[in-house]
């Protein structure tokens, strides 16, 4: 059993800052998982080829099933903005997940954006520190049919600006209080590991660095299971590989069974 977060900064290289489908593909292969969550997630932009990367995700990955959810609409850091879309096909941007076990349902909880813009670091070529306004958030949750059970798995993209994701992190584990157990959490939370180990009720899967991609300092990216609703099998493996993709290594924990 294989659960991962993937960061996906749309599917660009920090090499050359070219998207790529089929790295995309060649990258989600390697990971191997049974279920990926996505965050940075684009469907239907220039940027991207007009690809819908969670589609190609889901692609190679084999899965039965994958969701996208959008939080902006247009382009990110240049038209974008929240819903509803202006058009069918509209460029859209948000969080997926996909997965090689059936679905039973799906569950989407919009996160507010906070009020206040925040310094933030922009990678590559013209990037640097940068004030970025804050944007809307989502928490997409699957109850899935695990070989060990059912199992509720869920994925965010929590806000960088300091306290406000704090905040939301407490409404997503509420949320996902009301679904079935056991539950796992794969998102990248923009909190370190220090600051997720003191939440009450859940624990973290992996202890790893995540970002920056090429060498990674901080755990950003994120696998938390809850305390009580069932017990997981056991961690059998932790893996960061470098995939050439993205500022974010992607995070894979393997459990037996």
């Amino acid at each position: 059993m294989r659960l991962g977060t993937f960061n996906l900064m749309h599917g660009r290289s920090l090499h050359d800052g070219r998207v790529v489908a089929e790295r995309l593909r060649a990258a989600v292969a390697l990971l191997d998982p049974d279920v990926l969550g996505l965050q940075e997630v684009d469907r239907h932009q220039p940027r991207s080829g007009g690809a819908d990367l969670t589609a190609e995700v889901a692609a190679a990955m084999g899965a039965a099933h994958h969701r996208f959810v959008a939080t902006l609409y247009g382009t990110p850091g240049v038209d974008g903005r929240p819903g509803p879309p202006a058009a069918a096909g509209t460029a859209c941007y948000g969080i997926g997940m996909a997965s090689r076990w059936p679905v039973r349902c799906w569950h989407t909880t919009m996160l507010p954006a906070a009020a206040v813009a925040a310094p933030v670091f922009v990678p590559g070529p013209g990037g640097g520190l940068r004030w970025l306004r804050d944007e809307p958030r989502a928490l997409l949750a699957a109850v899935v049919e695990s070989p060990a059970g059912p199992l509720t798995v869920a994925t965010t993209h929590l806000s960088f600006v300091p306290g406000w994701n704090v905040r939301q992190l407490h409404l997503v584990l509420r949320e996902l209080g009301r679904l079935p157990g056991p539950r796992v959490l794969l998102g990248d939370l923009n909190l370190p590991a220090a600051a997720v180990t003191l939440v009450p009720g859940w624990r973290a899967l992996a202890r790893r660095p995540t970002y920056p991609a090429p060498m990674p300092r901080v755990q950003l990216d994120h696998v938390l299971t809850g305390r009580r609703g069932g017990v997981l099998p056991a961690v059998r493996r932790v893996e960061t590989p470098a995939v050439g993709l993205s500022d974010h290594r992607p995070l894979v924990v393997e459990l037996a069974g």
